[in-house]
Order: C-alpha cells, then structure tokens, then sequence
C-alpha cells in the first residue's frame, strides 16, 4: 500500500514538473511581430551562416527534431522540391537541429539537399527562440516549429505546431499572402 501511494506522489511530482517545463518553453516563445533573434551557426558545410546574410529577404527559419528521419526527411523533401518557389518569392529557407555538422553533411550528401541545415547542438539558437527541447533518455531534440521572417528582420508568422506533408505549401501561401 505504502509503495503504491510513493509511485503515484512520485509520478504527480514528475507530471507537476513537466506541465510547468512545456508552459515555461512555450510562454518564451519568440511571437509574430517581434524582432528575429539573429545567430551565426554553422552549415552543412561546416561555414557559418548568420541571420544577417539574409536581410532583404523572406527566411523560412524551421526546427526539426533529427537527421534522416521519417517526418524530417518528408518535410525536408518538401522545401527541396519548392526550392524554385521560394527563389520566386526572395525566400530562403535555413533547417535548424541538435544535430551536428557531420550529420547534416551525411543526411545533405545522401538525400541531395542544396538549402542550408545549421547545426545547433548547444540549442543556443534553439533556446533563443524559445523553442522547446524534448528528451529520450540522453539523447535531445528540439520541437519541431517554423517561423517565418520578413524581409525587415521581424517574425511575420509563427507555425507552433507543423504537419511535415503540407507544411511547405502552407509557408509558401503565407509569404504569398504577406507580400500582398
């Protein structure tokens, strides 16, 4: 009996906990209208690139949780395939993950991705956007999320929640709509 009443003050202590972490992340979240957190991180191929290289321009600024696999590579695939659609709209779109540079040359050199994956695995970048990391065990990854940044350095448009299969489709209307 007494082992039994332990477990469940031990799980309500560790859910308590959990509520508290995921409202903390989210209320840091950087919102539509305020200014883009600039970052330098590096590429896939292992240079840097900053937020600043890209004032004038549309940035599809996009977080995903790992390398090579399943809902990151549709996603992926999807922004590849609409690459000459965002040329069009003077946009250019920049993956961000945990995941180090030699990943992201490995996943660029087999899935042919010519966009930029920045490899955040301190999640400074991560963090400064307010977008919330996840644990399995030792291994981290942070949420998938997108924001959307204008041409003048604000976030014009946050995607707290993104479904991989329409999620390029639903970024390229927004900056189409935006442009307006």
């Amino acid at each position: 009996m007494r082992k039994g009443i332990w477990i469940a003050v031990v799980i309500g202590v560790v859910t308590a906990c959990g509520f508290g972490l995921k409202a903390n992340a989210a209320a840091d979240t950087v919102q539509a209208g305020a200014a883009a957190p600039n970052f330098t991180l590096p590429s896939q191929e292992d240079k840097p690139v900053s937020l600043k290289d890209y004032k004038g321009k549309w940035v599809v600024l996009y977080f995903y949780p790992k390398d090579q696999t399943t809902g990151c590579t549709i996603e992926a695939h999807n922004f590849q395939r609409d690459m000459a659609k965002y040329d069009a709209l003077n946009a250019v779109v920049l993956g961000v993950s945990l995941d180090t540079v030699e990943g992201h040359k490995a996943w660029c050199a087999k899935d042919t991705f010519s966009f930029k994956l920045l490899a955040d695995p301190d999640h400074k970048v991560v963090d400064a956007y307010g977008v919330p990391v996840k644990a399995m065990g030792p291994a981290k990854f942070a949420s998938r999320q997108t924001f959307l940044i204008a041409p003048d350095g604000k976030v014009a448009k946050v995607w707290p929640t993104v479904d991989v299969k329409v999620h390029s489709d639903e970024v390229l209307a927004a900056i189409a709509e935006l442009k307006k």
